[in-house]
């Protein structure tokens, strides 16, 4: 059972996810399908992203000191800029002000906000079991992996809203079906690009079953075939239906979808886990 301090990081660590996932795929959900009416949205779980991001890094020092002292100890927190650490921290506030000042900057706007999308993905890869690795191939698959994540993220929320709005069941499917589209593609290469990180970091079937990290790491599977198959259900049962104008469909996708949000709360939560107080198989 994790300690105080432990608990902390997982509960910093999933907020963290949370608001730099949901803003950046807030941010590529709208360029990618020209989505409005989302600036509010994407600016609340990006500043929710920047106090974690500055708590997470309070709490490193904290880590350093063994008590409290250390989230203000100007010597430890100096210490800690020096590291990768600091490194990572000043790539995700940069990347998350700059996608905060693009969304209200006018077109140009949305270009800093894509810029800083991919500041605030990259910081992930700067640190962690990954950026331990020195392998490019690894950073660059895991930054496609964040970039999926966070699309599919994104568009979860905007079709959930739409899906509730009436008389839009037709603006509904065509969301979805444009969704769905890009997700025959990329979801494919998402489940391809977790299988190689999982396989780069756990290695054996033996470390896979038989290390608490390991089974973490099953735990999430379990819980993305449980995200797909809810998404499987929406591209093939539930958006069909509302292009046929099946009005009772829009209930269901939007209930479906809350489902999705569940799930991936779990996901994200177990991760916060395999990263913060759990050690790869040795």
């Amino acid at each position: 059972m994790p300690d105080m301090w432990g608990l902390a990081s997982i509960a910093t660590k999933f907020a963290l996810y949370l608001g730099v996932l949901t803003s950046v795929g807030t941010v590529l959900a709208a360029m990618l399908f020209h989505l409005t009416g989302y600036r509010r949205f994407a600016v609340g779980f990006a500043v929710l992203a920047i106090t974690t991001t500055l708590l997470g890094f309070s709490l490193a020092g904290a880590a350093l000191t063994g008590d409290a002292s250390g989230m203000t100890d100007p010597e430890m927190l100096g210490l800690l800029w020096s590291t990768p650490v600091g490194t990572t921290l000043a790539l995700r506030l940069s990347g998350l002000g700059l996608l905060i000042f693009g969304l209200f900057a006018g077109r140009i706007g949305m270009i800093l906000a894509l810029i800083g999308s991919a500041f605030a993905l990259w910081s992930f890869v700067n640190t962690g079991h990954i950026s331990d690795r020195d392998s490019l191939m690894l950073s660059l698959v895991l930054m496609f992996h964040l970039a999926a994540v966070s699309i599919w993220i994104g568009i979860l929320s905007p079709l959930r809203k739409l899906s509730l709005e009436k008389g839009r069941a037709l603006d509904t499917a065509d969301l979805g079906h444009r969704f769905g589209r890009l997700a025959t593609v990329f979801v494919p290469l998402l489940i391809l690009a977790g299988g190689y990180i999982g396989y780069e970091l756990v290695g054996t079937w033996s470390a896979l079953f038989g290390t608490a990290y390991g089974q973490a790491l099953v735990l999430k599977v379990l819980f993305v075939a449980g995200l797909l198959a809810l998404a499987a259900a929406n591209k093939l049962r539930f958006i069909p239906k509302l292009s046929a104008g099946d009005g009772s469909a829009a209930a269901h996708l939007a209930k479906s979808i809350s489902f999705e949000w569940g799930i991936i709360v779990l996901v994200l939560l177990t991760t916060a886990v395999l990263t913060s107080t759990l050690t790869l198989p040795s």
